[in-house]
C-alpha cells in the first residue's frame, strides 16, 4: 500500500476556480519574515471572497475544520503521500471524504489570522516522507525536506 501511494501519478490543478499563476506571487514561498511561522510555507491565491476552493488532485479529505491560524481549513492526502493544504476559507463544501480533482471544497475567504486582510486561499503541499535534498541553510531550513514548493506543481485546469 505504501509503494502504491508513490506510483500514484501527481497531476494538481490550480485550486481556486478561475484563477490563473497571475493570482499569486511565486516568490512567497519560503519567505521571510512570515508572521509567528517565520517563513511562509506555501502560496497564497487571491481571489473574491465566496470564490469555489477545489481539491487540486484526487484524495482522501483526513481534515475539515477551524485551526488558529489556518481558520476554516480543509486537508486532502493525495498521491505521492502529500498533504495539499488549503487555509482561510469562508465555507466548506459539503462533499464526501473522498474527492477527485476539482471536487469544490470550500470557498475563499479571510479566516484564521487572515481576518481583515484581502480573500486568499493559503495552498501548501507537504510530504509525509521527508525529501533530504530539499532542506537548505535558510531559516527553518531543515523543515524544507516536508514541504514543495505548490506554484512549481500546478497546472491549469484541463
Amino acid at each position: 500500500m505504501f509503494t502504491a501511494g508513490l506510483l500514484l501519478p501527481e497531476r494538481a490543478q490550480i485550486p481556486v476556480a478561475g484563477a490563473s499563476r497571475a493570482d499569486w506571487n511565486p516568490r512567497t514561498f519560503w519567505y521571510e519574515p512570515w508572521g509567528a511561522s517565520g517563513v511562509h510555507k506555501g502560496i497564497d491565491i487571491f481571489a473574491p471572497t465566496g470564490r469555489p476552493v477545489v481539491s487540486a488532485t484526487a484524495g482522501i479529505v483526513v481534515f475539515r475544520g477551524e485551526l488558529k491560524l489556518g481558520g476554516q481549513v480543509v486537508a486532502v492526502l493525495g498521491p505521492k503521500w502529500r498533504i495539499h493544504y488549503y487555509a482561510h476559507l469562508s465555507s466548506f463544501a459539503d462533499k464526501p471524504w473522498l474527492v477527485a480533482s476539482g471536487t469544490p471544497i470550500g470557498a475563499v475567504g479571510s479566516s484564521g489570522n487572515a481576518v481583515g486582510k484581502s480573500p486568499h486561499l493559503h495552498y501548501t503541499v507537504l510530504s509525509l516522507i521527508p525529501l533530504p535534498w530539499l532542506a537548505t541553510r535558510q531559516t527553518q531550513g531543515w523543515r524544507r525536506m516536508f514541504y514543495l514548493d505548490p506554484g512549481a506543481l500546478l497546472t491549469e485546469p484541463a
